[in-house]
């Protein structure tokens, strides 16, 4: 079981028709955003040729002018990553549309700035990962040690350098948790 967002999902294990399931997920995103408001013209979900690759599957969508953007990268194929994405969009729109919560509330999950992919890769560089680290553990690992050696109230605390370390953090949780 994945837990993305507050949510569990079961992964599911796709051992042929990659590309036509890939297809499928795609279809499923599309459609319950379309429930909700978005345009299909608003929404950008690029396919692997190969969906049995192992390949971040990520979807970026527009509504009221506001860049939303979900991304996942832990799966062992492209399909299987699309698959996750699709879980979580749809709970995430269906608890819009059950009115659990605001479209407001939506947006504030998944609403991104536009650099977020080189804010990611600068966060990882701060704490001294590999460009393609989605192991939070290991991150969480390496942001308990340095913000013990850079904490203000340490002998080499940093202040600025503790501010971006807590930054670099929040950047990566949001990402892989």
């Amino acid at each position: 079981m994945l837990k993305l967002k507050g949510h569990e999902i079961g992964p599911v294990i796709v051992k042929d028709a990659s590309n036509r399931r890939a297809l499928q997920f795609k279809n499923n995103i599309i459609t319950v955003l379309r429930k909700i408001g978005v345009n299909e013209n608003d929404i950008d979900i690029p396919l692997e040729r190969m969906a049995i690759k192992k390949v971040q599957a990520s979807a970026t969508w527009w509504i009221s002018d506001h860049r939303m953007h979900y991304s996942h990268n832990m799966q062992s194929k492209y399909v299987e990553n699309l698959y996750v994405l699709s879980r979580v969009i749809g709970i995430e729109a269906n608890r819009v549309l059950s009115e659990e919560i605001t479209l407001s509330d939506f947006i504030s999950e998944f609403r991104e700035d536009s650099d977020i992919y080189d804010r990611r890769k600068e966060a990882r560089e701060f704490f001294g990962c590999d460009h393609e680290e989605t192991d939070f553990g290991i991150i969480d690992r390496k942001y308990k040690l340095m913000s013990k050696e850079l904490h203000p109230d340490m002998p080499t605390g940093d202040t600025e350098k503790f501010k971006q370390l807590n930054v670099a953090h929040k950047i990566l949780k949001r990402e892989l948790t």
